[in-house]
């Protein structure tokens, strides 16, 4: 996939940072809008179309959480980089609820971040281009609208959950590991000390499973997860 011609907005109060940041993705041929508060930057979310957002938690007006959650409540379904300093697992979820597809954890690397938005990107454009409608039993998924359903009725999932049940699709009767889904959802090496992705698939089950009969996500103790009928 080529950078060329793709578009990201930044959000970020810290100059040197926002420019450091401008400054290398600009060299990788995006190109860049930089704001330092979050009312601005929900002014050129509203206004502009951007391939990715990039936004500090902690930052003027309305903070990164109101900022991502308020895109969403938009239908802006732009694909979102969080940045901060908060590194407690309870920060990370309320980053994801509110609808970011990534969280990153000052300080960084610039290449860890460059990597994370290139991954990010493509996904999201592959998933524009792709318009097939996912099944198992009474379970659907249409990757285009990002609409849930099962048994006929609507399920409501944040970004990130619908990630994972993209994940568990994309790999249907396949055990997985929750090092599979730290590397293939959250574009992260593993860390066995973070229960993240335990808590999202209980989110999941909850919404996909809990009030059905037939249990689609499966534990395979000692070794992942699988999404198949019994």
């Amino acid at each position: 996939m080529s950078e060329l011609n793709l578009k990201i907005l930044i959000i970020e109060d810290e100059i040197k940072t926002a420019e450091t940041l401008k400054k290398g993705l600009e060299e990788n041929n995006f190109f860049v809008d930089i704001v330092f508060d979050g009312d601005s930057g929900l002014k050129l979310a509203t206004k502009n179309k951007y391939d990715l957002i990039i936004s500090d938690v902690m930052i003027p007006g309305i903070n990164g959480f109101e900022f991502c959650r308020t895109i969403r409540e938009l239908s802006i379904n732009t694909p979102m980089i969080m940045l901060t300093a908060l590194s407690m697992t309870s920060d990370k979820i309320a980053g994801f609820e509110a609808g970011a597809d990534q969280y990153m954890v000052k300080p960084f690397e610039f290449e860890e971040l460059l990597a994370r938005v290139k991954s990010v990107v493509k996904r999201s454009k592959q998933n524009t281009e792709n318009q097939e409608v996912l099944n198992i039993a009474d379970l659907f998924i249409n990757l285009q609208t990002k609409e849930v359903i099962r048994a006929g009725r609507n399920i409501v999932l944040t970004a990130k959950e619908f990630s994972l049940l993209e994940y568990f699709f994309r790999n249907k009767g396949k055990v997985i590991s929750r090092m599979d889904i730290a590397e293939k959802v959250w574009d992260i090496n593993f860390d066995t000390g973070t229960n993240v992705i335990e808590v999202y698939v209980n989110y999941l089950r909850n919404k996909i499973d809990k009030d059905f009969d037939q249990k689609l996500i499966h534990t395979r103790v000692g070794m992942g997860y699988v999404l198949k009928c019994l």
